[in-house]
């Protein structure tokens, strides 16, 4: 059985205390990073006609959206829900710097307050999510033990998106959304496996056909 180095099990209170200051800071920073700022560079991609900005932040929300479905296995308390969270941050950075041919033609642009703000949010972004990815993987354990999940240290990474779920969500039961996040998680597995299986090798690193 996988078990949490003692460290990382965060059974003494200052330990947990910091732990939960942890966990919480990074869903904040969480929100502002992949949701917040993607929707307004979005927005502002759309209003200045960017097409390269606006295909590449839309290829980073279908990605992204592997967080929300994480958010809503966590409510139901599964498991599998750590391996999810470590997907969707690995995935992330690699949506935004995979595409040769976008890369080249935002590279290319003239300078503007658009694309700079632009390429410093893909960076802060790229690495806020490889840093969590690696912080995260520490919880690894959680995913393949119910008596590790049930523990505090693992509990804690569940506490923002139950509050998410009491603020937008009261009236429903935590089974309920998760099946939902159940069947986004199905959804979302098929199509990337279309994308590697059958798309990648058509188009090799081109997002535009």
């Amino acid at each position: 059985m996988l078990t949490l180095p003692p460290l990382l099990a965060a059974t003494e209170p200052a330990a947990m205390w910091s732990l939960e200051k942890f966990v919480w800071a990074d869903y904040r920073i969480a929100v502002l990073f992949t949701v917040f700022l993607p929707l307004i560079l979005l927005i502002w991609a759309f209003v200045q006609k960017n097409e390269s900005i606006q295909r590449l932040l839309t290829i980073y929300w279908r990605v992204a959206s592997l967080l929300m479905i994480t958010v809503y296995l966590m409510i139901g308390g599964l498991t599998f829900s750590f391996l999810t969270g470590l997907m969707a941050r690995i995935l992330i950075p690699l949506s935004l710097w995979f595409w040769e041919d976008l890369n080249e033609e935002i590279r290319e642009q003239p300078n503007s307050v658009l694309r700079f703000v632009f390429v410093a949010w893909r960076w802060a972004v790229s690495l806020y999510s490889a840093a969590g990815a690696v912080f995260l993987a520490l919880y690894i354990p959680c995913a393949f033990s119910r008596g590790q999940f049930a523990g505090a240290a693992c509990q804690t990474w569940l506490q923002p998106p139950l509050l998410y779920k009491e603020m937008l969500h009261g009236g429903y039961t935590n089974g309920f959304l998760a099946f939902f996040g159940i069947v986004g998680l199905l959804i979302y597995l098929l199509v990337l496996g279309y994308f590697v299986f059958v798309r990648l090798g058509r188009q090799g690193r081109s997002a535009i056909n």
